[in-house]
């Protein structure tokens, strides 16, 4: 996923909120530099980052739905399933134009468009 401005590339407010809620969390960043330098899988992932692999797994979860790392299943050597983690191609380009231009498509939940206008606008 290549990512550049919210002018350019179409990024929705949505997707720029999913992407910095994904990488808000330092144990997120730290996951996304380590499948940076290498694909891995969950377990060695873990071991590496000094984290539980079900703490790895709901901070996969999150950094996958948001369109950072992807995931693929392989078979190892001894037929065992693993899966294997590794980024997505992304590249933002924050300015104030692209965040305006982003935050004109926000769906604010439990709001209709007029609302979500009225409370951006307070």
């Amino acid at each position: 996923m290549s990512k550049g401005n919210a002018a350019t590339t179409g990024v929705t407010g949505d997707e720029l909120v999913r992407v910095v809620a994904a990488l808000s969390n330092p144990h997120r960043l730290r996951v996304v530099a380590a499948v940076a330098r290498q694909r891995n899988y969950v377990s060695r992932l873990a071991r590496e980052l000094g984290i539980s692999r079900a703490l790895l797994q709901i901070h996969l979860r999150k950094l996958e739905s948001a369109g950072l790392v992807s995931a693929k299943l392989e078979l190892s050597e001894d037929g065992k399933a693993m899966k294997f983690y590794e980024t997505t191609h992304f590249d933002f380009h924050l300015t104030p134009q692209s965040i305006a231009i982003a935050a004109e498509t926000l769906h604010i939940e439990g709001a209709s468009d007029g609302e979500s206008n009225q409370k951006e606008q307070l």
